[in-house]
């Protein structure tokens, strides 16, 4: 995968998480004037219409909506989004071809930390390794569980397995760069956690923004495997 293919790939995986994440505001008049804009540039962007102007107006226009709700008010997944857009920006307005290199490659650095250190903030939490972190997200979240799954959490043993099977891929993530094979099982895995995820709490945010940056990687392990 050439550096231009995963960068474009990762604009129109970005430019539809940006689309979905939009046309949840379009229901309120007052948040309308933000959104509409980047629909707009997001559209643009997937067409691929002069895409490192469209990466800068969308970074801009992001920061207009930092202020709107005093920060990243969807966490993650709005960090995500700009992390991405702002290595985007540095891979189309870098002069040199190792600067590019570079900017794309922390992208795919931060998406191996993100798993890595989430896994190993669970693992050091002893409700995490008990399971009862996950049983009181079955039993508690805001978001909206079916009650039959919420039923779940009495299952201790089996919550307990899920624990430490989203600790422990999480936490050996990053070797999944080892070998093409390896990343593929890998992220269709990820890929599956944020599905499940997005599904059951609702998470959906997370799906297609975390989806975006996953060129990134498949470019850093051809990358680093010619390098060899």
């Amino acid at each position: 995968m050439s550096l231009d293919y995963a960068v474009r790939c990762t604009e129109m995986l970005l430019a539809f998480a940006f689309l979905q994440q939009s046309a949840e505001h379009l229901c309120v008049p007052g948040e309308r004037r933000l959104f509409l804009p980047r629909i707009a540039l997001s559209l643009l962007l997937m067409a691929g219409f002069a895409a490192p102007w469209m990466c800068l107006a969308l970074l801009i226009q992001a920061v207009f909506i930092l202020q709107r709700f005093d920060g990243p008010y969807h966490g993650g997944s709005d960090r995500m989004g700009l992390l991405i857009l702002s290595c985007l920006c540095l891979v189309h307005f870098m002069p040199s071809l190792r600067a590019r290199e570079a900017a794309f490659g922390y992208l795919a650095l931060q998406v191996l930390l993100s798993y890595f250190i989430a896994g190993w903030v669970k693992i050091t939490n002893t409700e995490w390794r008990t399971g009862r972190a996950s049983r009181d997200v079955l039993l508690f979240s805001a978001y909206p569980a079916s009650e039959s799954f919420r039923a779940g959490a009495d299952w201790s043993r089996s919550v307990c397995f899920a624990s430490w099977a989203v600790m422990l891929f999480e936490l050996f993530f990053p070797l999944a760069l080892l070998s093409p094979q390896a990343l593929v099982i890998g992220l269709t895995l990820a890929a599956l956690f944020h599905f499940v995820n997005a599904c059951l709490f609702g998470l959906n945010r997370f799906f297609w923004i975390w989806l975006a940056a996953y060129p990134s990687l498949l470019w850093l392990q051809q990358r680093l495997g010619a390098g060899r």
